[in-house]
């Protein structure tokens, strides 16, 4: 019995210490990725017919078999405050982000999707629900993937072309996505730059993320590192410092993970400030969408990967 390759290969060699050159625009050094994620109302909750309440937020808190009006009125802070002040500070800066938009958030604030489209952010897919996607049966899936693409494009008339599954993605999500017509996905945290896989006869763009210049370090438990906006900025100046001097020779992309409830706040908004303000002094920096990194990506490196296979 055949059986199909995995739209996720374990590859451990990646560029083998040889990464190609982006020739990211403007000869950038670094192409800057600023994630903005909306998942108010996705968040799973009693009150909204799931299972179960989410139990991690700004404490671990498991409420059972009543809603959890706490924890819902922490994630609302997201677009009613967090969102705005966040939005204001990107565009200070003139810089365009991903918004990484769950489905039912979507749903329940439309406004939402037409402001961020507005303001010329791209706003992407981040599942329907805030849930991990590794034991849904592919009819399902299927299902729930199409519901937050309908989600997104009935808010604010754009179809998203990236998507992000919150958690783990099941064996055939990647797969699901090419067929489904999306240009990229950001369900890999393996590189610095992007790549192209050829996913059920398409040419799919992988454009990884991060979890450590990501603001979900301020949430409780175990992945809660910060407490200051300074511990923020630091490690993202760190980081971007390490790929811009690199990137004199081996120019790369870098990801800021941010959600309005975390950052948004007026003890942490400082913290994004800090760093935007060291990143555009020092120069040399593509802020750029994601979807306009999987475009270029797909560009350069699809067409020469074209013209050697005519060869």
């Amino acid at each position: 019995m055949c059986s199909q390759p995995s739209p996720y290969p374990r590859d451990l060699k990646g560029y083998g210490g040889q990464p190609p050159h982006p020739q990211w625009p403007g000869n950038a050094r670094v192409a800057m990725s600023v994630v903005l994620n909306a998942e108010a109302g996705a968040e799973l909750s009693l009150a909204d017919g799931d299972e179960r309440n989410e139990a991690v937020y700004e404490i671990l808190e498991p409420i059972e078999n009543v809603p959890n009006h706490c924890l819902a009125s922490h994630f609302d802070y997201g677009p009613r405050v967090g969102y705005w002040r966040i939005m204001r500070v990107l565009d200070r800066f003139g810089v365009k982000s991903t918004v990484s938009s769950a489905g039912r958030t979507i749903e329940k604030a439309p406004w939402l999707a037409q402001d961020i489209v507005a303001r010329g952010h791209e706003i992407s897919a981040h599942s329907y629900r805030w849930e991990n996607h590794s034991q849904m049966d592919e009819a399902h899936e299927r299902e729930i993937i199409q519901k937050t693409i309908d989600a997104i494009e009935n808010a604010c008339g754009e179809r998203p072309q990236g998507w992000h599954t919150k958690g783990a993605p099941s064996p055939i999500t990647r797969r699901l996505l090419a067929e489904m017509g999306f240009l990229y996905d950001s369900d890999a945290y393996d590189d610095d730059l992007p790549r192209l896989q050829t996913v059920a006869g398409r040419q799919h763009v992988i454009v990884p993320y991060a979890f450590d210049t990501n603001d979900m370090r301020y949430q409780a438990g175990p992945a809660g590192k910060f407490l200051s906006a300074d511990d923020f900025a630091q490690v993202c100046i760190d980081g971007f410092d390490t790929l811009w001097e690199e990137g004199a020779e081996q120019p790369a992309m870098m990801s800021i993970g941010l959600h309005p409830r975390y950052i948004g706040r007026p003890s942490r908004i400082g913290g994004l400030i800090k760093f935007l303000e060291h990143a555009t002094a020092k120069g040399d920096v593509w802020f750029a969408r994601r979807v306009d990194i999987a475009r270029h990506w797909q560009a350069r490196f699809g067409e020469l990967r074209d013209r050697v296979q005519k060869q």
